[in-house]
């Protein structure tokens, strides 16, 4: 149900869509931005409710390109409805969810699935993304026209990587036509079968099997080999290592068709997490180290990475409840991910726009406007925006998690910066306490 005409008044908007970082105010009607003013001037529409945003950043909504929703199949770990609440608590009002389902997202009647549940249950928009091969299985390609048809965004087989070079070729020509990214998960996984965390001296002083970074960085290598070879859309997913950002760079001084991504916990956690044996922080590429994280973080900057992904990957509390060896990797990251990331902002490591921008538009660039202009507050645009508190200091309590996935190494962490609502195709679907609905534009 769409709200009556909202105001959100007097925040700091930042749009790097539209090149605003100032003071102003947004008047949302009908799940359309109908309105947008600079400074503290009123809409000339009289009647909408008012949330007074002083001292708070307004922006377009998040958009994740990178989640892991689970349903079909692992209900137990995450649902849609769980997750797009999460999402929505997160200040995400899109979110791109990977294939790696049972049944997986191979076929027009399982996309149909997602759209429906998205439909009757999502908190917010939720956009699938279909396998790259059959059942994930890296043999055959997946009915890619059929998927297209059914409203897929991108293909990948994420969870496990396109080993077959010859099926990777054959995806990335299918991408020249239908203009949908390719997404892969670079890991030679002959270089990480049963390896689990970093290789380097932490996971030697741990007697942990290490992974080394060449296992993700010959995978890149080939994919940008293959992705000039056909000129098709190549993203490449969580990137975590000093030589994935240089090959990147090379790749895109070349003119290749490339776009990257890096999750929060791959900006700003490395392998000394590991020491205590937390299971949660397993993930998949593992932390790395210092150095990488600054390269990462250069990266960004210099738009080498294009945006950043949550890569939310929600597990249950037994099965991460185990030794490190056998725990499955991921983490969950809706909830924190703002929070976590704000940290790159306060230290000076990131502009607040570019973080902003890396969120909103740039991951509506490689979407594209199917479904809409997203990643912007243009007139005329769906009405999804986030509004965040920068300083806001608060604990991380996974009781607190709208996500079934409570596996998280920030538990119990303070961290500063907290999405304070989102609201979703006009739709207020997450606030914060804090935040009241008045009708007097004087703040009481």
């Amino acid at each position: 149900m769409i709200m009556k005409p909202l105001l959100i008044h007097g925040g700091h908007i930042i749009d790097p869509s539209l090149g605003i970082d100032e003071t102003g105010s947004l008047l949302i009607t009908e799940g359309k931005i109908s309105w947008l003013g600079r400074g503290e001037i009123a809409p000339p529409q009289p009647d909408y409710d008012i949330i007074h945003a002083q001292g708070l950043i307004v922006c377009p909504g998040f958009i994740d390109l990178h989640c892991h929703l689970r349903e079909p199949g692992f209900e137990e770990k995450e649902t849609i409805a769980t997750g797009t609440q999460a999402a929505a608590r997160g200040g995400f009002t899109t979110v791109c969810c990977m294939p790696n389902t049972n049944p997986p997202l191979d076929n027009q009647a399982t996309i149909d699935y997602v759209k429906t549940k998205a439909a009757t249950e999502g908190a917010v928009r939720v956009l699938p993304i279909g396998c790259i091969s059959k059942g994930r299985k890296g043999g055959e390609l997946a009915p890619m026209p059929e998927l297209a048809s059914a409203g897929v965004i991108a293909f990948s087989d994420d969870g496990q990587p396109v080993m077959n070079s010859g099926l990777m070729r054959q995806a990335l020509d299918y991408s020249c036509s239908s203009a949908l990214p390719i997404i892969d998960h670079c890991e030679h996984t002959a270089l990480t079968e049963g390896k689990v965390m970093n290789e380097g001296i932490v996971s030697t002083r741990l007697e942990l099997y290490g992974m080394p970074v060449a296992a993700e960085e010959s995978m890149v290598a080939r994919d940008l080999a293959l992705a000039q070879l056909t000129g098709g859309r190549l993203h490449i997913a969580h990137v975590s290592t000093e030589g994935s950002v240089e090959l990147i760079r090379r790749a895109k001084e070349k003119g290749i068709q490339v776009t990257a991504e890096v999750t929060p916990h791959h900006l700003t956690l490395t392998e000394e997490r590991v020491t205590s044996y937390d299971t949660n922080t397993k993930v998949n590429p593992p932390l790395r180290t210092k150095r990488d994280i600054q390269a990462l973080i250069q990266g960004l900057r210099e738009n080498v990475i294009d945006i950043i992904a949550t890569d939310h990957a929600p597990h249950t509390e037994a099965e991460k409840r185990c030794e490190f060896a056998l725990a499955p990797f991921g983490i969950s990251g809706f909830e924190t991910a703002l929070g976590s990331l704000m940290r790159l902002v306060h230290n000076g490591q990131l502009p607040l726009a570019t973080l902003v921008s890396k969120l909103t538009c740039e991951p509506s660039r490689i979407i594209g406007d199917k479904y809409g202009k997203l990643g912007t507050l243009a007139t005329g645009a769906p009405a999804d925006v986030t509004i965040i508190d920068p300083n806001l200091e608060w604990v991380v309590d996974i009781r607190d998690f709208a996500s079934k996935g409570k596996n998280t190494p920030l538990a119990s962490s303070t961290l500063k910066g907290k999405v304070m609502a989102t609201i979703s195709r006009g739709k207020l679907v997450y606030k914060d306490d804090s935040i009241k609905l008045s009708n007097n534009l004087v703040k009481t």
